[in-house]
């Protein structure tokens, strides 16, 4: 069966990638022919075709093109025709759901839609990033009516969907490997590249964005440097606002490091380095890193909100949402055993 997987941007910082990758290969296991389709990619997938869509290299345009995507005709002419050969086609967030809305419409293939979540447009202060979100919601709403098959990323997920958009979907759980992630991965490589010696190190990473609730973290961080004045914070991602991330350049001394974007072979030894992984995430349908963390060894302190119950396990702490001071302490108890 050919296979085509959609995803805006196939980058290794970005959590709907690493599922889509390891979907790619999971199905070419199978004996499947795969091919992504994205705007963007930083790597190659392994025995997978790609095609590079195009899109603005500026993160503030980017934002613009997906939301008035379907505008673009000469694009959708350019590439819809090419799904025509596929069998099955998966979706992973819009605008690439008008591409498998329009792709049924017209060549009657199996048209999956998987969800990975919309974020609550109240997470966001800003009046222009809530507009942008109650749009990018309407959107995907439009694209998925005529899909097959929905598949939501956890039970929060599937109840998330239903309450923003109606429709009902199947519970898929994201998976991780467990092969490149373990308790046997070597810690003293990224501790000696970021000069960390022997100190106490907490890790977060993900996407930074207001809703991930970093500049919550690094509140918590300096509550917890009055016990633990050795203690790093070690915050691995892409700055995608421009705004909060001078916000939390200027919350931030010295004992916070921003490492950027890293790639997939890297990561397992970021969490191999630290004592503990800490998420002040207001909202999340399913946490990859949190998965990728405990699957190394590492306890992990979050928020209590629907999504970490169904992921965090018994080795982790989670603690009332916002509650900085709560984290701050089982934080410090964690590094304390």
């Amino acid at each position: 069966m050919k296979i085509a997987l959609l995803v805006p941007n196939f980058v290794e910082y970005s959590g709907d990638a690493i599922v889509v990758n390891h979907q790619a290969e999971d199905f070419i296991s199978k004996g499947h022919d795969v091919t992504i389709f994205a705007f963007a990619s930083n790597f190659k997938p392994k025995n997978a075709d790609i095609e590079i869509m195009g899109m603005p290299k500026s993160i503030f345009w980017q934002r613009v093109y997906r939301l008035f995507f379907p505008l673009d005709i000469i694009k959708t002419i350019k590439w819809l025709p090419k799904l025509k050969e596929y069998d099955c086609v998966i979706a992973h967030l819009s605008p690439m759901t008008w591409l498998g809305y329009l792709g049924k419409k017209f060549y009657h293939f199996k048209y999956i839609f998987w969800y990975h979540g919309i974020e609550d447009p109240d997470v966001f202060k800003n009046f222009h990033e809530k507009i942008y979100m109650h749009m990018h919601l309407a959107l995907t709403k439009y694209t998925i009516k005529n899909a097959d098959k929905i598949v939501s990323v956890s039970n929060f997920a599937r109840k998330n969907l239903i309450s923003l958009t109606g429709f009902e979907s199947e519970v898929v759980y994201n998976e991780i490997n467990t092969t490149k992630f373990n308790k046997d991965v070597n810690p003293s490589i990224i501790r000696k590249e970021l000069n960390l010696e022997d100190n106490p190190v907490i890790l977060s990473v993900g996407r930074i964005a207001p809703q991930k609730g970093f500049h919550l973290l690094i509140e918590a961080f300096d509550l917890i440097k009055k016990d633990v004045s050795n203690a790093k914070l070690v915050i691995v991602g892409k700055f995608t606002f421009d705004d909060y991330g001078a916000k939390l350049k200027q919350m931030s001394d010295e004992s916070v490091i921003f490492t950027g974007p890293i790639s997939n072979e890297e990561i397992p030894f970021y969490y191999s380095m630290c004592n503990l992984y800490a998420t002040c995430s207001l909202w999340e349908n399913h946490n990859i890193p949190v998965l990728e963390a405990q699957a190394c060894g590492k306890p992990v302190i979050a928020f209590d909100i629907d999504s970490f119950v169904e992921e965090v396990d018994e080795n982790g702490i989670l603690v009332e949402k916002g509650n900085v001071e709560k984290l701050a302490e089982a934080c410090i108890r964690k590094l304390r055993e």
